[in-house]
């Protein structure tokens, strides 16, 4: 046949004499490539061949002539590699060499592949014991200068091809996929009603399986290996290494102290059942952290937060800790959460049958307070709150100082939270808390109780807290405000509650647990500030009624025409929302204006 004329075993001539593939006829075509399985497979045991007999072979006399060097590193660093050669070079090659050579009247290697192919599940302890082979290299070419000596002394010789030790031991792991891959190709190539064809195919689903053993012992041994570099990166700290477990996302975050806003790099590791914070340690010698917190998968939420100031951040809380986060990018906080979520989800599906097991008549009815001591609270950013968030006192440096609640989370000031508790998430360690926590927690009030003569103070209108007005509201945000006649501008919280659509509250703080003071709106008049007004603030409007006149400043044109919108309608006398214009808290961080 014209096409045997090509690449025989024995007279091989270059590829680049075959003709052009639209020339080639199909049988040529499946020649092709059952011939180049056939010189990619004397190339390969050209490979084994170096690996243990040359190598292997050189380095095991010096060790056992010499004790240069343990006997038994040799064997962990080749494995298995000595039945692999011995696979290939008596059996799968000369199978192959002979069936090229009676390809006129047996045009076929389905069979021979068929019947071989179940072998190959040998790889899988040579892939699998890969890594520890790479390691063991490294580790005895600087611990001895014999084994050292050895490997240069191959590595220059003319069968090496100017290739290390550990570019030839990456051969094995790289043949298996080749296999499939030049079968697949076999079998597009292969006429429907050949012989060949119901052959070719089992034995495509041979390799395949022998390649999934392959590859899933890379997979395994990829795992194993980054969670080890984990472990070192945490010197040991955290027992992660442990088949179970699986390292989703590690990297470098900022977190939002909750004390003032201020934000500092951390280091996030999350796997498969817990969220690692972790925190730079000083080392000579390269990068290592310490934990300082673990939230585990089990009651963990996850929320996005974020603001025109504060932007990119989500909030992590679990039973042990919450923490605010804040991402350098939208793309990296878009990764991080999506890798949360994900977790959380798989977490829940695997939880869902055993919740299937335990009927609605068996679930303890969820109380308020359940989850008081038991899980971290979200605490509340200090510069939020202006007052107390119990007894309401202003606070001030020198006197009343802020202070958060360990159990609620809570800005309150020290007399409100002179108690302390013991709390579950805390390993029950003695943590501040306020005096409604500790009356919960403990089961007894914290001080005693007032006689049943004694009559009730009476709730302020303004005892309204705005966080909680402020997610039902017709607006809301930041302002800067000043009264006609006034010398200096305050900055303040403003919102007009949905359900008291003609008022407007004023707060020190979005957190704050009572308002500064109320303000009706109607009769009040919207407008821009008068030619010969001096007005030293962009974006200005005021409202007029009779001799009262405020003047505001929002931070944006857009913020302007929104309230001037809401407080026109208000003046009017027309409550509910309008147009859509429900704002963001902006947790503006500059100084307030003096």
């Amino acid at each position: 046949m014209q096409y045997k004329t090509y690449l025989t075993a024995e007279d091989p001539k270059p590829l680049h004499l075959l003709p052009k593939e639209h020339l080639m006829t199909v049988p040529q075509k499946v020649f092709q490539i059952a011939n180049e399985l056939l010189q990619t497979e004397k190339a390969y045991v050209s490979r084994l061949y170096l690996l243990d007999q040359v190598f292997c072979a050189r380095l095991l006399e010096e060790a056992r002539s010499r004790n240069s060097f343990p006997a038994e590193v040799v064997m962990g660093i080749f494995a298995n590699i000595c039945s692999i050669y011995c696979f290939h070079q008596q059996f799968l090659l000369p199978e192959l060499e002979k069936r090229m050579e009676e390809w006129d009247q047996h045009p076929r290697i389905g069979d021979i592949l068929q019947k071989l192919a179940p072998f190959l599940k040998m790889y899988g302890e040579y892939v699998k014991n890969f890594d520890r082979a790479m390691e063991l290299v490294s580790t005895w070419m600087e611990r001895s200068a014999q084994f050292k000596s050895i490997i240069h002394e191959v590595q220059r010789e003319e069968i090496c091809g100017n290739l290390t030790l550990q570019h030839h031991m990456l051969e094995p792991v790289q043949r298996i996929p080749r296999y499939e891959l030049l079968l697949k190709d076999y079998l597009l190539k292969l006429p429907p009603d050949s012989l060949d064809c119901k052959d070719a195919q089992k034995s495509l689903e041979l390799i395949a399986t022998a390649a999934e053993h392959s590859n899933a012992a890379i997979r395994k041994m990829e795992r194993m290996h980054s969670l080890l570099k984990v472990y070192e990166l945490l010197g040991g700290e955290e027992d992660i290494v442990n088949p179970t477990n699986e390292l989703i996302k590690e990297g470098h975050i900022l977190k939002l102290s909750a004390k003032n806003g201020a934000t500092q790099d951390r280091y996030l590791i999350l796997f498969n059942d817990r969220l690692l914070y972790c925190v730079p340690k000083l080392r000579l010698i390269g990068q290592k952290f310490g934990v300082r917190a673990r939230i585990d998968v089990e009651g963990m939420e996850l929320k996005e937060t974020g603001s025109l100031n504060v932007p990119r951040t989500f909030l992590v809380s679990g039973k042990q800790r919450s923490l605010e986060l804040q991402a350098r990018t939208e793309e990296e906080k878009r990764d991080w959460i999506q890798a949360i979520q994900a977790m959380i989800q798989k977490h829940e599906q695997t939880l869902e049958t055993f919740k299937q097991l335990v009927s609605e008549d068996e679930t303890p009815p969820s109380s308020p307070g359940c989850e008081l001591g038991r899980r971290a609270p979200t605490p509340i950013r200090e510069k939020e709150v202006t007052m107390c968030m119990q007894c309401k006192e202003p606070f001030n440096a020198l006197t009343k100082r802020r202070h958060h609640c360990r159990a609620c989370g809570h800005v309150v000031c020290g007399k409100c939270s002179e108690f302390r508790a013991r709390l579950v998430y805390d390993n029950n360690r003695p943590n501040r808390v306020c005096t409604n926590c500790y009356t919960t927690l403990q089961g007894s009030p914290a001080s005693p109780a007032p006689h049943p003569n004694t009559p009730q103070r009476r709730r302020s209108i303004l005892e309204k807290q705005a966080s909680v007005v402020a997610e039902n509201s017709v607006i809301c945000s930041f302002l800067h405000y000043m009264e006609r006649g006034g010398k200096a501008w305050h900055k303040g919280w403003f919102v007009i509650p949905e359900n008291e659509p003609l008022v407007l509250y004023i707060y020190g703080a979005p957190q704050d647990v009572k308002a500064q003071r109320s303000m009706p709106l109607i009769g009040f008049e919207v407008s821009l500030p008068e030619p010969g007004e001096r007005v030293d603030r962009r974006h200005a409007f005021r409202i007029s009624q009779s001799h009262l006149c405020w003047y505001f400043s929002p931070e944006t044109e857009e913020l302007r025409q929104r309230w001037m919108e809401a407080l026109s309608r208000a003046g009017r006398g027309e409550g509910g929302k309008g147009p859509p214009s429900i704002l963001e808290a902006d947790e503006d961080t500059e100084a307030e204006a003096t």
